[in-house]
């Protein structure tokens, strides 16, 4: 596919005309939001309240209301959705009464990508950070990608951007099965687990959808996979078998990018990377954990199969400092240091804390976790209890439902109740305004404080903060 420059007279976004986006400060709706406008169309949104992102969404010029009433839907000439956003939603309603085009977040995404060399990550886990990091490298070799990122770069402080090269790199959404609309010409797979089984049914549903994406890249396009993770590398197998080329990255013998000398520790990662044979240059990481290792590695094999230089690919991964809810520190008092991470999959709970107990050094984690969805609580509790018990004392808060109805006993002492943790270190906190309470009063000086979960839980950090500066000033 030939590649274009973004400011061609002529765009694939002129056929949108005017765009409308309910929800519009959902993560990947708010990004979508910066990428439209900045590309020159006309956007207007909706949100039920005000907020910093829509704060921040009309600086760059999009027009937002607060409310959603057949009324509300301006003069527009396509409504841009959510899987969030229900059929019921009364300006989805008048949308389709109109006749209007209603495009799906994904599919609205799929038209920004025209024109450009498409690279698409996909994962279970280790999306946001591969593509963020992706996006970083490449800049600093000069590429001024475009980019479509589920959190904000630490480095920019937005999460999209219009860049004036010809790359554009996108992080995809596996929930719903929208990951399949896009047309990748990089293709990444992190890794592959059972995960939104609300959606897929099972795990081998969600390895077929998978393979579905892979199906997806063309002929002359690139796969890039995960040797590490057994669900990734079934998927490059299958790339394989249909005649694609797959790069494949891990600690693995075979991996065609092959991790070594790898050491961790509470201030960063380092490790050097092979190619058949080749030493490439030390990669020096700020973000700790194995797991980023590995979604470093995939974004280096991204910037080596673009073509830009390696020394300069490694100095862009070595300046990344991470993405908000991404091991995000939110401040430190008393000798207590407070985090924020997005983590709500057994595997990336896991993947979490064991970077945290690197951090932590000899003090102990106490942990706030929120689960997500009442789906994922009934499926999974056992596993995230299990997960969990690799803090110290550990608070679980009530489910965070998301758009889905709850399900009788599919409760957040659910998960509690799995945590193999002595019971005086385990609890189940249904009162949100308690939690930040809970966990000062068992904090001690070199302790690590971490909240988790994709949900409200988010927002806890500042009170953690501030009650342990006023123990402190009461001390």
């Amino acid at each position: 596919m030939t590649t274009a420059s973004p400011h061609e007279a002529t765009s694939p976004l002129d056929e949108l005309g005017r765009v409308h986006l309910i929800g519009v400060a959902g993560a990947g709706m708010s990004a979508l939001t910066r990428m439209l406008c900045s590309r020159g169309v006309v956007v207007t949104g909706s949100e039920l309240r005000d907020s910093r992102i829509v704060s921040s969404l009309r600086a760059v010029g999009a027009v937002i209301h607060f409310g959603q009433t057949p009324d509300s839907l301006p003069d527009t000439d396509t409504v841009i959705v959510s899987t969030a956003i229900r059929e019921s939603n009364p300006e989805l309603v008048a949308a389709r009464e109109r006749g209007l085009r209603v495009l799906h977040r994904a599919e609205a995404l799929a038209y920004c990508m025209r024109g450009y060399r498409s690279v698409v990550v996909s994962g279970t886990h280790g999306k946001t950070t591969t593509t963020s990091m992706a996006a970083v490298a490449l800049q600093h070799c000069g590429a001024d990608p475009s980019f479509y990122i589920g959190a904000q770069l630490n480095e920019t402080g937005t999460n999209a951007h219009a860049g004036t090269g010809t790359v554009f790199v996108a992080e995809s959404d596996e929930s719903d099965g929208s990951f399949l609309v896009l047309e990748p010409q990089i293709g990444v797979v992190t890794n592959v687990e059972a995960d939104h089984l609300d959606y897929w049914g099972d795990a081998a549903a969600v390895e077929a959808g998978f393979r579905q994406f892979v199906s997806r890249v063309p002929h002359d396009g690139t796969v890039i996979a995960c040797a590490d993770d057994a669900g990734a590398a079934r998927v490059a197998d299958f790339a394989r078998s249909e005649g694609r080329r797959v790069i494949t990255y891990g600690t693995h013998d075979d991996a065609d990018i092959r991790i070594t000398d790898v050491a961790l520790d509470s201030s960063g990662a380092w490790f050097q990377p092979v190619v058949k044979g080749r030493r490439l240059p030390d990669v020096s990481l700020k973000i700790v954990g194995m797991h980023n290792v590995l979604n470093a590695t995939a974004a280096l094999a991204v910037a080596l199969e673009v073509g830009v230089g390696v020394s300069d690919a490694v100095e862009g991964l070595a300046l990344y400092s991470g993405a908000r809810r991404r091991f995000e520190f939110k401040g430190e008092a008393g000798g207590v240091r407070v985090y924020d991470d997005y983590a709500h999959h057994h595997t990336e709970l896991r993947a979490t804390l064991t970077a945290a107990r690197q951090i932590a050094g000899g003090g102990r984690i106490i942990v706030a976790f929120q689960p997500l969805r009442f789906t994922r609580t009934a499926q999974f509790h056992r596993e995230l209890g299990e997960a969990l018990g690799l803090a110290d004392e550990v608070v679980v808060m009530e489910v965070y439902g998301s758009n889905e109805e709850p399900i009788p006993g599919a409760t957040g002492a659910l998960v509690a109740a799995g945590v193999p943790l002595p019971s005086d270190h385990v609890a189940f906190e249904p009162s949100f305004s308690a939690v930040p309470g809970w966990l000062v009063a068992r904090a001690k000086p070199g302790d690590l404080v971490l909240t988790l979960g994709d949900g409200i839980v988010t927002t806890l950090g500042p009170d953690i903060v501030e009650l342990l500066r006023h123990r402190e000033e009461l001390s």
